[in-house]
Protein backbone atom coordinates (compact mmCIF):
# COMPACT_ATOMS: atom_id res chain seq x y z
CA UNK A 1 0.00 0.00 0.00
CA UNK A 2 1.46 3.21 -0.80
CA UNK A 3 0.54 6.77 1.40
CA UNK A 4 0.92 10.46 0.66
CA UNK A 5 1.41 12.46 3.62
CA UNK A 6 0.71 16.29 2.35
CA UNK A 7 0.95 19.35 5.13
CA UNK A 8 1.24 22.61 5.59
CA UNK A 9 2.89 23.90 9.09
CA UNK A 10 3.70 27.64 10.10
CA UNK A 11 3.72 26.57 14.27
CA UNK A 12 5.23 23.11 13.60
CA UNK A 13 2.05 21.44 14.93
CA UNK A 14 0.42 19.98 12.07
CA UNK A 15 3.79 18.51 11.21
CA UNK A 16 3.60 16.81 14.49
CA UNK A 17 0.57 15.27 13.59
CA UNK A 18 1.72 14.19 9.92
CA UNK A 19 4.99 12.60 11.78
CA UNK A 20 2.42 10.69 14.34
CA UNK A 21 0.72 9.49 11.08
CA UNK A 22 3.74 8.64 9.48
CA UNK A 23 4.93 6.88 12.66
CA UNK A 24 1.56 4.62 12.53
CA UNK A 25 1.80 3.90 8.61
CA UNK A 26 5.10 2.58 9.15
CA UNK A 27 3.70 -0.53 11.33
CA UNK A 28 1.21 -1.38 8.49
CA UNK A 29 4.39 -1.41 5.89
CA UNK A 30 2.76 1.56 4.40
CA UNK A 31 5.10 3.04 1.64
CA UNK A 32 5.04 6.76 2.28
CA UNK A 33 5.88 9.73 0.38
CA UNK A 34 6.51 13.24 2.14
CA UNK A 35 5.24 16.56 0.86
CA UNK A 36 5.32 20.00 2.44
CA UNK A 37 3.02 21.61 0.97
CA UNK A 38 4.37 25.16 -0.55
CA UNK A 39 7.85 23.77 -0.99
CA UNK A 40 7.26 20.41 -2.94
CA UNK A 41 6.38 19.51 -6.58
CA UNK A 42 2.63 18.34 -6.10
CA UNK A 43 3.35 14.67 -6.55
CA UNK A 44 0.65 12.66 -9.24
CA UNK A 45 -1.66 11.81 -6.75
CA UNK A 46 -3.05 8.17 -8.83
CA UNK A 47 0.09 6.39 -7.43
CA UNK A 48 -1.48 6.74 -4.00
CA UNK A 49 -3.55 4.34 -2.29
CA UNK A 50 -4.42 6.77 0.40
CA UNK A 51 -3.75 10.41 0.58
CA UNK A 52 -3.56 11.91 4.28
CA UNK A 53 -3.56 15.90 3.75
CA UNK A 54 -2.83 18.00 7.29
CA UNK A 55 -3.64 21.83 7.57
CA UNK A 56 -4.14 24.41 10.17
CA UNK A 57 -7.00 26.75 10.40
CA UNK A 58 -6.28 30.33 9.89
CA UNK A 59 -7.98 33.66 9.88
CA UNK A 60 -11.42 32.24 11.95
CA UNK A 61 -11.71 29.66 10.31
CA UNK A 62 -10.03 29.76 6.97
CA UNK A 63 -8.36 27.16 4.68
CA UNK A 64 -4.73 28.15 4.47
CA UNK A 65 -3.94 29.88 0.80
CA UNK A 66 -1.18 27.51 0.29
CA UNK A 67 -3.18 24.45 0.99
CA UNK A 68 -6.25 25.88 -1.36
CA UNK A 69 -3.33 26.82 -4.12
CA UNK A 70 -2.51 22.77 -3.36
CA UNK A 71 -6.13 21.86 -4.16
CA UNK A 72 -5.63 23.55 -7.42
CA UNK A 73 -2.50 22.19 -8.40
CA UNK A 74 -3.78 18.91 -7.91
CA UNK A 75 -6.27 19.80 -10.50
CA UNK A 76 -9.28 17.21 -9.41
CA UNK A 77 -11.32 15.46 -6.45
CA UNK A 78 -9.32 11.97 -5.57
CA UNK A 79 -11.34 9.57 -3.53
CA UNK A 80 -8.89 8.80 -0.80
CA UNK A 81 -8.58 11.81 0.96
CA UNK A 82 -7.84 11.35 4.59
CA UNK A 83 -7.85 14.89 5.99
CA UNK A 84 -6.45 16.28 9.16
CA UNK A 85 -5.75 19.36 11.17
CA UNK A 86 -4.64 21.43 14.18
CA UNK A 87 -6.45 24.47 15.54
CA UNK A 88 -6.76 26.35 18.42
CA UNK A 89 -9.57 27.51 20.55
CA UNK A 90 -8.53 30.41 21.88
CA UNK A 91 -8.53 31.87 18.70
CA UNK A 92 -12.49 32.02 17.88
CA UNK A 93 -15.71 30.30 18.60
CA UNK A 94 -16.10 26.66 18.74
CA UNK A 95 -18.05 26.96 15.29
CA UNK A 96 -14.44 27.83 13.45
CA UNK A 97 -12.20 25.66 15.97
CA UNK A 98 -10.36 23.54 12.81
CA UNK A 99 -13.24 24.42 10.31
CA UNK A 100 -10.59 23.62 7.62
CA UNK A 101 -10.50 20.57 8.39
CA UNK A 102 -14.63 20.08 7.75
CA UNK A 103 -14.12 22.18 4.68
CA UNK A 104 -11.62 19.87 3.32
CA UNK A 105 -13.30 16.54 4.21
CA UNK A 106 -16.37 18.15 2.51
CA UNK A 107 -14.85 19.20 -0.21
CA UNK A 108 -13.31 15.51 -1.04
CA UNK A 109 -16.36 13.71 0.30
CA UNK A 110 -13.82 11.99 2.58
CA UNK A 111 -14.52 8.87 3.51
CA UNK A 112 -12.91 9.18 7.12
CA UNK A 113 -13.98 11.72 9.65
CA UNK A 114 -11.75 14.27 9.88
CA UNK A 115 -9.23 14.69 12.87
CA UNK A 116 -9.18 17.89 14.97
CA UNK A 117 -6.47 17.99 17.30
CA UNK A 118 -6.06 21.72 19.76
CA UNK A 119 -2.48 22.78 18.90
CA UNK A 120 0.26 19.95 19.27
CA UNK A 121 -0.77 16.29 19.62
CA UNK A 122 0.85 15.37 22.64
CA UNK A 123 -0.73 12.97 25.79
CA UNK A 124 -4.19 12.07 25.10
CA UNK A 125 -4.35 13.56 21.34
CA UNK A 126 -1.33 11.25 20.19
CA UNK A 127 -3.86 8.42 21.15
CA UNK A 128 -6.37 9.92 19.15
CA UNK A 129 -4.36 10.40 16.43
CA UNK A 130 -2.87 6.59 15.93
CA UNK A 131 -6.35 5.81 16.37
CA UNK A 132 -7.57 8.06 13.65
CA UNK A 133 -5.09 6.24 11.46
CA UNK A 134 -6.09 3.13 12.28
CA UNK A 135 -9.33 3.65 11.80
CA UNK A 136 -8.28 4.81 8.13
CA UNK A 137 -6.22 1.99 7.59
CA UNK A 138 -9.15 -0.46 8.70
CA UNK A 139 -11.22 1.12 6.14
CA UNK A 140 -8.86 1.84 3.05
CA UNK A 141 -7.78 -1.99 3.18
CA UNK A 142 -11.04 -4.12 5.08
CA UNK A 143 -8.85 -5.39 7.31
CA UNK A 144 -8.87 -5.84 10.79
CA UNK A 145 -6.06 -5.04 12.92
CA UNK A 146 -5.07 -6.39 16.02
CA UNK A 147 -3.07 -4.01 17.76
Amino acid sequence: MRALIAYLTYSGNTEEVAEIVGLELEKYDVSITWHRIGFDKVPNMDTFDVIFLGTFTWDYGETPEEVKDFVLDVGYKPKNMAIFGTGDTQFGPESQYCLAVDKLAKFYHSPWPGLKIEQSPRGAQEKDVKNWVKGVMQHATNITFAR
